[in-house]
């Protein structure tokens, strides 16, 4: 279990972010992407994935962000991404992942623009 990921929630506005931490694998995806595809399955919500504190993302972690792009759009809700590490950037740039999932440099950067209002931010 050394690999375990925790994952914080805070609420922004109209957001849910979600910050977990470590690596994003096949061991820790699993827990995120029961908090994840839950909060998405609200019609219209706005979920951020923080991922200033995460070193890796495995394709399972790549599998799960996918899912919760489906269902973002399937309910007409709004999921992106921020603070990729190098690391990170460059497995979603190689997988192309950043052409499914919007990807923003900073938690404020995405949250401006997925809550326009600026509630929160």
């Amino acid at each position: 279990m050394g690999g375990m990921v925790a994952t914080s929630e805070q609420k922004v506005g109209i957001a849910s972010v979600l910050s977990p931490t470590g690596r994003v694998d096949v061991e820790t995806t699993p827990p995120l992407q029961e908090r994840l595809l839950p909060l998405l399955g609200e019609n219209g919500a706005v979920v951020v994935i923080d991922f200033s504190g995460v070193t890796y993302i495995s394709s399972s972690g790549l599998r799960a962000l996918m899912l919760g792009a489906k269902e973002a759009k399937a309910k007409g809700g709004k999921f992106a991404v921020c603070a990729l590490n190098e690391t990170v950037a460059e497995i979603f740039r190689i997988s192309r992942f950043n052409q499914v999932v919007p990807v923003y440099p900073d938690l404020k950067g995405a949250l401006s623009a997925l809550d326009p209002a600026g509630a929160g931010v």
